[in-house]
């Protein structure tokens, strides 16, 4: 298993620790609930350093970020950060990743610069993906190994990170980001794109400051009574806001429309990309599914992989994601179902061991 530049700190603290994505990673130091409240009511701070990091640079870097992305990354101004996913030829998704627009003073006249941020698991094959797209002039740099990134999350972040810095971080504009100093460590690119729901800010900074970095943080948060926070809750927060994880909710074989990942499908920009002409047709004709959240009627909670039925008992999809919400005291979960299945109010049906227990389709996000 590999390490992040702090996996010492976690494991010095008591972490639960675990392999995900190969990396020795913390689940837990307290208890999930302790940490995902921590988040919604304070701040809380995950190490997010597992996460992959390319820098696209080159006259027509754009070019080749908007080829393999399904978002029009032309709308991006300097400082502006998307969220947006990689299609295949197929209208399947590579991965889902974050789009950043870095400022020029980094390039050669007439070039431009792109950071795009990959999930951990498929730092190799998103690499691969893009560079075998890469007919422009333009080259890639993986930077994931040299960059640590430190999440600090919730409604206590802005104000313990303002004591490390004289940056304004009001200024920072939900999915946008500056560069400066913070904590006394220079070049630190301070983004707000938190997969909370809850704000906050990620600090990407080299590996040989990222303890620094982290215990600054802790020290300026001692008055929020800040908690360090594992993958776990990461997954909980994340799921109340209906948001997806990928290898779970999305892979290879689903759809960005069937995710309902429409508003970052860009079907009519200006610029041909990776499986716009089959996503184009499957809209055209109608979708045959949709990814729904649903709630239970009863305390059992769905795990991933359980089955979805319908009222005659037959299978009609899968439950991709589901946990017990800490902030709403109920179960609840996603899967695929058919168009048919998939109003707000139609009931469904899990099936745990031998019982189907029923639930009731509801809007995404489940927590406002």
């Amino acid at each position: 298993m590999l390490d992040t530049p702090i996996t010492h700190l976690h494991i010095a603290l008591g972490a639960k620790m675990a392999e995900f994505a190969g990396y020795n990673m913390p689940i837990s130091y307290t208890t999930i609930t302790e940490e995902h409240h921590a988040v919604r009511n304070g701040v809380g701070v995950f190490d997010v350093s597992h996460m992959g990091e390319f820098i696209v640079r080159g006259k027509q870097a754009l070019d080749l970020v908007q080829k393999v992305t399904s978002n029009d990354a032309s709308k991006l101004a300097i400082g502006d950060a998307q969220y947006s996913c990689l299609p295949n030829l197929t209208g399947g998704i590579v991965d889902d990743l974050l789009v950043y627009r870095l400022p020029e003073d980094m390039c050669s006249e007439g070039e431009q610069a792109f950071m795009l941020v990959v999930n951990a698991s498929n730092i190799d094959k998103d690499w691969n993906w893009i560079s075998s797209q890469n007919e422009f002039d333009t080259r890639m740099i993986n930077i994931s190994d040299k960059t640590g990134l430190i999440a600090v999350q919730g409604p206590k972040a802005v104000e313990t990170l303002q004591k490390l810095t004289d940056i304004n971080l009001s200024d920072i504009k939900y999915y946008s980001f500056t560069k400066g100093k913070i904590a006394g460590i220079d070049n630190v690119l301070i983004s707000a794109t938190g997969y909370t729901g809850s704000g906050g800010f990620e600090l990407y900074v080299a590996n040989e400051h990222t303890e620094d970095l982290w215990n600054a943080v802790f020290e300026a948060g001692k008055t929020f009574d800040i908690k360090p926070c594992g993958l776990g809750a990461r997954d909980t927060l994340r799921l109340e806001k209906g948001f997806c994880l990928y290898g779970n909710d999305i892979d290879d074989t689903t759809s960005p429309l069937e995710a309902g990942l429409g508003w970052i499908t860009k079907l009519k920009k200006p610029a041909v990309f990776n499986g716009q002409d089959w996503m184009t047709k499957q809209k055209e004709a109608g979708l045959t599914k949709k990814l729904v959240g649903f709630t239970m009627q009863e305390r059992r909670v769905p795990r991933h992989g359980y089955l979805i039925m319908d009222e005659n008992d037959t299978e009609i999809g899968v439950v991709t994601s589901g946990t017990q919400a800490p902030s709403l005291d109920i179960p609840i979960g996603m899967g695929y179902v058919p168009t048919s299945h998939a109003a707000v109010g139609s009931k469904v049906y899990i099936q745990v061991g031998k019982k189907n227990l029923e639930a009731t389709v509801c809007s995404i996000p489940f927590l406002p």
